[in-house]
């Protein structure tokens, strides 16, 4: 059971399950806007993740050697630089309007993470703006880059899903700010720091309103295919709220690293599944 334990954590701490959430909303794209199995672009956010996660957790710690070298640090190092190989091989598959977007956000991510300007921290620690920088860049590379690197027009479509999806990793990030509210600097100013637990949750479920009125905007162009993933973002977004419903500070840091960023991923399961 411990060694079980110890993989999990493994797991959850390499940034291997944030990535496949992100991989599996990069193929939720392709599903909705009917794009050809594009691997070089998901695997391509796959590997990328894994490399900017790690970045932005484990860069400051190792710089700052306020982390030993344990055993599973330095597999999660070897994982990071051999997904930064892969990375740079998919990079160089994608067009190039892609690889363009792609590096303005790897240049925000580095804002994030890195203090650019003299006597200011990074914007990871900027009061109130970590929520939107981190949705931002979710909505860039799972919808905004397989869109550019398939070559589809852009339409009213491209940007209901765009809200639509913002508002879908901005509802997590709230459960996920929530847990943390006790641990959270006060300065960070996070969305339950400035209006409290209960209008949080409040803000999530009326968003999660938001996200499935949206999807009847979307235009028809199959009845079928449309009115059966409505029932999909239905179903998604009654379980984000019971998630966001039991969200507090004594739950275990699996709520969050684990089941909600499952969420995406189950998401992708279910469509996989009614499309067999």
């Amino acid at each position: 059971m411990k060694s079980l334990k110890t993989l999990l954590d493994f797991y959850i701490n390499s940034s291997i399950h944030v990535a496949l959430s992100v991989y599996a909303l990069v193929r939720m794209t392709d599903y909705m806007f009917q794009i050809p199995n594009d691997k070089p672009m998901a695997y391509f956010a796959f590997f990328g993740t894994i490399v900017g996660y790690n970045f932005v957790k484990y860069d400051a710690l190792v710089r700052l050697k306020k982390l030993q070298m344990r055993s599973s640090l330095k597999a999660i190092i070897f994982i990071s630089v051999f997904s930064f190989l892969v990375v740079g091989y998919y990079f160089f598959q994608l067009q190039r309007i892609t690889q363009i977007i792609s590096v303005l956000f790897l240049a925000l991510t580095l804002l994030y993470t890195l203090p650019f300007f003299p006597n200011r921290k990074n914007a990871r620690n900027w009061a109130g703006i970590k929520i939107y920088i981190v949705a931002l860049c979710w909505v860039g590379v799972t919808l905004v880059l397989p869109i550019l690197d398939s070559g589809i027009a852009i339409t009213t479509d491209f940007y209901l899903k765009c809200i639509q999806r913002f508002i879908l990793v901005f509802v997590l990030i709230l459960i996920f700010e929530i847990i943390d509210l006790a641990n959270d600097d006060p300065h960070l100013q996070t969305v339950p720091q400035q209006i409290g637990v209960k209008l949080t949750k409040t803000l999530g479920y009326f968003l999660m309103v938001v996200f499935c009125v949206l999807e009847l905007f979307v235009s028809n162009v199959n009845f079928k295919i449309n009115f059966q993933f409505f029932y999909l973002i239905f179903a998604i977004a009654i379980g984000i709220a019971i998630l966001l419903a039991y969200a507090n500070q004594k739950r275990s840091k699996y709520y969050t690293s684990f089941w909600v960023e499952s969420v995406p991923i189950i998401w992708w399961l279910m469509v996989v599944w009614l499309n067999k």
